[in-house]
């Protein structure tokens, strides 16, 4: 399979080690301020880049008939836009919050916890998110669709970086060096607290994940979730 990388920094730099170890190879390592050029060779395109590119690194592969794996974060206000671009194109797109095969498990049982933890109104929901001091956006996408996962499943309306009340689960956004995502959420009440969490120890998983679903997409049409792509 022929891959399209667009993004090439520390993410990119994972992505592509991970390929060439399972038999792909990259025809486009695109940074900030490089063409597409070489994109029309490509099978597939993976975007690791930054907020301000993802809109165009997508439409881009969208329009030039280029499946196309996206887990850029802090662009989600256009992806209803990117959505109707690919179903009128019939195209092919996969955009994750995070590509971690771990953290897709993680996403369900967060879910699955929500719907029990529904009923009991003495706990209190609140997240903690840690990531690089290189991370542009906070909270980051994977507390935002675990923020999602709660509300979906209870009464909370919404999630804050700055107050806690019956309807805003607080996010607490931490940045640190070289901590590659931690992700914590938590139920607590007078009389205990339901803590569950996950730690990436590397971006190797990202990485992983993001090859393996672009493995999945090739000769697919439509758009997809790592859900599909786990069959979970």
């Amino acid at each position: 399979m022929k891959i399209a990388l667009l993004g090439y920094g520390k993410m990119g730099k994972v992505i592509e080690k991970i390929a060439l170890e399972r038999g792909h190879e990259i025809v486009l390592k695109k940074g900030s301020n490089d063409s597409f050029e070489g994109l029309q060779n490509a099978d597939v395109a993976i975007d690791f880049s930054v907020p301000s590119s993802a809109v165009l690194n997508i439409s881009t592969c969208i329009e030039n008939e280029i499946p196309i794996i996206s887990g850029t974060t802090g662009w989600l206000e256009e992806y209803d836009k990117m959505v109707a671009l690919c179903n009128s194109k019939n195209g092919s797109f996969i955009y994750g919050s995070n590509f971690s095969l771990g953290v897709n498990v993680f996403f369900e049982l967060n879910e699955y916890l929500a719907k029990m933890m529904a009923n009991l109104k003495q706990y209190n929901v609140s997240m903690e998110e840690i990531h690089h001091t290189q991370k542009l956006d906070a909270p980051s996408g994977t507390a935002i669709s675990l923020a999602n996962g709660i509300i979906k499943h209870t009464d909370y309306k919404n999630w804050s970086l700055e107050t806690t009340d019956d309807e805003n689960i607080l996010i607490n956004a931490k940045r640190i060096e070289n901590i590659p995502g931690t992700h914590s959420v938590f139920y607590d009440s007078e009389v205990d607290q339901i803590e569950i969490k996950h730690t990436a120890h590397t971006r190797e998983g990202f990485a992983l994940g993001s090859v393996v679903a672009a493995e999945w997409l090739l000769g697919k049409k439509g758009v997809f979730t790592m859900k599909d792509v786990l069959g979970i």
